[in-house]
Parts: structure tokens; C-alpha cells; sequence
């Protein structure tokens, strides 16, 4: 039975600089997945030999041939040399299965189904962001089988988050899915553990308070504003971005009364959309230094990859605000302002680390629905964990019913040759015999189906199934 394996890191075991060194953001869409899957049609083996599902030459990683050009040229992480200089340092270790990328400004997961250990799915992500085993293994879990399922689930329900009951990390495990069916890496295991993960979350939501009154890192941010500033309608705020994350922000900041919200995206026309819905001003993101001279709170919330605002355009920017104090919340990852901008007088950063003071606040309120979550997660877990064991009895169901039916058509045909000797034939009579040598062997497998789905039920589920062949003489020859 192929196992699940769950990898990652998070907000608790991983400081922001960590998540954000080993995100894999850009690493999602089908050409620049990281991973290779057994049977993926664009996997194309050294050899015949290496095609073979039996073989142990496979490789995990990106493979040397399924690197495209534009990766190699435009990817710092690859590009220390040619092409062919990268191919050379690949390491061949196993295919998956399949998987899934979580990636998002608060964790980076990898759900992986393969028989190999996590040392190398750990090794597989370092390669791909082109750095060493020893720097990522300190940050990392490692879960597996009903933990790994566990796991996601909690996930999934926003038990796991830094803001526990939030809505984003569900959208963000679909969008995860999607890339992932995108990528020819969802078979079976893994859409039926997504669609189960959803199917929790929804029971979570609807059978517990877990997420009445939450809140986002997008509220968060707000609140944290708000504690600065007191009276929100004396100051103007600007929003760096306009994503789902900058939408609930500049909603939570109209409703908090700010006097002027202006937008700026490097695509005008969604900061414009953006703007008309909730009543912002969108402007050109050319005109972003002359945004920050009048601007007090600046969120930020974008999907690049480089920061935005650096430390040399801010000490401009506050020499001409003549040292008025900015506050910056960067709540984008990787983060758009450069770390050196909160060494400037009068200005002063903020990360989604130092959001997690507002969090606790709001995790002490919904203790108790959270354990009732808990309960639900640790119900469903064990449900799935086992539905997955079971399908390690569909060889020895489908032997069961092989043998039995092999049985019966033999004694059919013995018992219809007698008949007919006897002057007793006829269709009716064959239909008659015919239904009741089904009917014994259903009765006859009763007992042994029973006794294999109750040794699962009791996690014996090898010891079961062995007696069953054994008793059965399954596989005598």
C-alpha cells in the first residue's frame, strides 16, 4: 500500500526570513513543477529499463530533460552556469506517486504519495530552491499515514493557522489542488484526500463556532493599525497590491472609517477594479514614491518575488515628509519591503511575525470551539486512515471471489451434465442452479469479507489478511 507523506514548514517551526528562502510559489505551475510522477506523460526515462515501474533507476527532482530553457536562464536558483551544468548536478533518487505544493505566506507544504522516505522529498525541495539539506531539516516536519491525513485536515479547517477559523487557507489549499490536477500530479489518493479535506473544513464550519467572528491576516493588520493610530479617519493609507489578502485589507480599512485609501498594482486596471468595489482611489503603481510622501499606513500584499520598496527610496521619502512617521505591514511572501527599510528614523515595519501578538488574542475566545474542531479532524482522520488501509484488501476480496466463483461453475457444470443424463435439462433449470451457486458463495464469503473489514477496524489488518489466504489457501498453485 503506497503511503502518505506530509512535509513542511510553518509559522511555529520557521522564522519569515526561512519561508521565505525555501517558498515554492513559482514552482506550482506545470512547467516549473519541482517533482516527477510515475506514469506523467512528459517524463520521458534515460532507457527502457528506467521507464519500467520495476526499476530502481528513477529520478525525484527535476529531471535534466524536464527542464525547460526559460527555467535554466531566468531562475537564480539554477543559473550558476549553463544548462547542461545544471543537468550534470541533478540526483537521481525515486518517482513520486503523486502530490500536491502548499505554498502560501504562512507554511510551505508538500503532500507526497510514494513509498520512499521524507529524506528525500526534503532533499528534492532544497534542489529545487538550490540549497542544502542541513539548512531546511531544522524547520521541518516530517508526518505519515493517519498523521499526515491528520494534518492536512487540520489545515484545511483552520485549526493549523496563525489566525485560527480564517477563511484564506481553504481557497488557498483549492488553488493548491487545482495546480495540482494542472500538473498531472492528483490521481486517486490525492483527490480523494483534497476533496475529503474540504468535505472536513465545511463540517467544521457548520457543526462548530471555530470560525465565528474570525479573522484574517488581513484584519490583523488593520487592528494592529488601529492600535497606532486612534483615530483612523485622520490619516490616509495606502494598499500595495490587490489580491484577495489587499481586498479583505482595504475592506477592513474602509469600514474603519480612513479618511483616503489609494491603490496601486502593477496591473492598473485591477487596482481599478479593486477601487470601484470598495470606494478606493487606484493609481498608476509609476506613481507609488508620490504615494508614500502622503500616506501614513502602507499594507502591503503583492505576489512578487523581489521586494518593492527599498531603503534607499524611503530615506528620500521621509526627507521630504521632513521624518513624519510611516507604518509599514508587509504581510506579502516573499516580503515587498526590503528588512532595511525598518532601520530608517520614523519608520517602522511590521512582518506577519509580529502580527501573532493580535492573533492571541483572538485564539484565547475560541479555545473551546477549537476543541470541538479537534474532535471532528480526529473522527475523520481515522475514517480515511481506514478507507486507505482497505484498499490493501481489494487483491485478497477479488481472490476470494475468483476462487469462489471458479468453484461454483465447476460444480455447475459437473451438477448440469448429471441432470442431463437423468433426462433433467432445460434453461430454467440452469437459471435456477445458476442462482443458487451465486447465492452460496455470496453466504460462503461472508465470513471471510467480514473478518478482513473487522481487522481493519482493529488495526490488524496484515495479521487478517494472511490468515484469510492462509485459511482460503489463496495462493496454493
Amino acid at each position: 500500500m503506497t503511503k502518505i507523506h506530509l512535509i513542511g514548514l510553518n509559522h511555529r517551526t520557521a522564522a519569515v526570513e526561512v519561508r521565505e528562502k525555501f517558498a515554492l510559489t513559482e514552482f506550482t505551475s506545470p512547467i516549473m513543477w519541482p517533482f516527477l510522477r510515475k506514469k506523467h506523460p512528459n517524463y520521458k526515462a534515460d532507457s527502457p529499463e528506467s521507464n519500467s515501474e520495476t526499476s530502481s533507476e528513477t529520478s525525484f527532482g527535476t529531471s535534466p530533460k524536464s527542464i525547460p530553457e526559460s527555467f535554466c536562464n531566468s531562475n537564480p536558483e539554477t543559473s550558476s552556469g549553463t544548462c547542461s551544468e545544471t543537468k550534470a548536478t541533478q540526483k537521481p533518487q525515486v518517482l513520486l506517486d503523486e502530490a500536491l505544493i502548499l505554498s502560501t505566506c504562512n507554511r510551505v507544504e508538500i503532500v507526497a504519495i510514494y513509498d520512499g522516505p521524507c529524506e528525500d522529498l526534503i532533499q528534492a525541495w532544497c534542489d529545487a530552491r538550490g540549497a542544502s539539506f542541513e539548512e531546511l531539516k531544522p524547520y521541518v516536519y516530517c508526518y505519515e499515514g493517519k498523521e499526515a491525513i491528520m494534518h492536512l485536515f487540520r489545515v484545511a479547517s483552520s485549526l493549523d493557522s496563525l489566525v485560527l477559523g480564517e477563511p484564506q487557507i481553504l481557497g488557498q489549499l483549492k488553488s493548491a489542488y487545482r495546480l495540482s490536477v494542472e500538473a498531472n500530479h492528483a490521481g486517486i489518493m490525492v483527490n480523494k484526500l483534497l476533496h475529503k479535506s474540504f468535505s472536513v473544513a465545511k463540517r467544521v464550519r457548520s457543526e462548530t463556532g471555530v470560525a465565528s467572528s474570525a479573522v484574517s491576516i488581513s484584519y490583523a493588520a488593520v487592528e494592529l493599525a488601529k492600535r497606532i493610530f486612534d483615530d483612523m479617519s485622520e490619516h490616509e493609507a495606502l494598499l500595495l497590491g490587490a489580491g484577495e489578502m489587499a481586498e479583505l485589507a482595504a475592506m477592513h480599512l474602509m469600514n474603519n472609517g480612513i479618511s483616503r485609501l489609494c491603490i496601486v498594482n502593477r496591473t492598473f486596471s485591477r487596482a481599478e477594479e479593486l477601487a470601484n468595489r470598495i470606494g478606493g482611489e487606484a493609481l498608476a503603481f509609476e506613481s507609488l514614491k508620490d504615494c508614500l510622501l502622503s500616506t501614513d499606513i502602507v499594507i502591503s500584499s503583492t505576489g512578487s518575488v523581489e521586494p518593492i520598496i527599498y531603503a534607499d527610496t524611503m530615506r528620500d521619502v521621509m526627507k521630504q515628509r521632513k521624518n513624519r512617521p510611516m507604518f509599514f505591514i508587509d504581510i506579502a511572501m516573499p516580503r515587498d519591503i526590503d528588512p532595511a527599510v525598518n532601520n530608517l528614523d520614523g519608520v517602522y515595519v511590521y512582518d506577519i511575525d509580529d502580527l501573532k501578538e493580535v492573533v492571541e488574542e483572538n485564539l484565547a475566545q475560541r479555545k473551546d470551539e477549537a476543541l470541538k474542531a479537534a474532535a471532528i479532524v480526529e473522527e475523520e482522520s481515522h475514517n480515511f486512515e481506514l478507507w486507505h488501509g482497505s484498499l490493501s484488501l481489494k487483491p485478497t476480496i477479488l481472490d476470494i471471489e475468483e476462487k469462489g466463483n471458479s468453484i461454483a461453475q465447476e460444480e455447475l457444470q459437473t451438477t448440469l451434465k448429471r441432470l442431463e443424463k437423468l433426462g433433467i435439462a432445460g434453461e430454467e433449470v440452469r437459471k435456477a442452479l445458476e442462482k443458487m451457486a451465486a447465492s452460496i458463495v455470496r453466504k460462503c464469503h461472508h465470513a471471510p469479507l467480514r473478518h478482513l473489514a473487522l481487522s481493519y477496524k482493529h488495526n490488524q489488518g496484515e495479521n487478517g489478511i494472511a490468515v484469510v489466504r492462509q485459511i482460503l489457501k489463496l495462493d496454493d498453485n
